[in-house]
């Protein structure tokens, strides 16, 4: 059975950093594409940043560049995405996903071109 577990979230200042971990069990996360997604309150689910089984990079979204990476450890089996100066419009609930079958991050940034999901982790930025 496959899971993707995240963890990591919780409560940080603005400029604070979080690392999230993505665990996966039942596959391996090798030479698979993870992305990692947030949702707002009463906002849409939306790309963040994304990690090709080739190990590119390709942000979905514009305003974590240069705050936001994606790195994936083989031997842990887990995808990271380690979040600096975080900002309180970050407050999200933030999910990794798979795909299993595509290669490719760009092009890819919508919730429906993923497979797997994790159950989300709550990220609040404030004072």
């Amino acid at each position: 059975q496959v899971q993707l577990v995240e963890s990591g979230g919780g409560l940080v200042q603005p400029g604070g950093s979080l690392r999230l971990s993505c665990a996966a069990s039942g596959f391996t996360l090798d030479y698979k594409t993870i992305g990692w997604f947030r949702q707002a309150p009463g906002k849409e689910r939306e790309g963040v940043l994304c990690i090709s089984s080739s190990n590119s990079r390709t942000y979905y979204a514009d305003s974590v560049k240069d705050r936001f990476t994606i790195s994936r450890d083989k031997a842990k089996n887990t995808v990271y995405l380690q979040m600096n100066n975080l900002k309180p419009e970050d407050t999200a609930v933030y999910y990794c996903a798979a795909r299993q079958w595509g290669y490719s991050c760009s092009g890819y940034g919508r919730p429906s071109d993923y497979d797997y999901w994790g159950q989300g982790t709550q990220v609040t930025v404030s004072s």
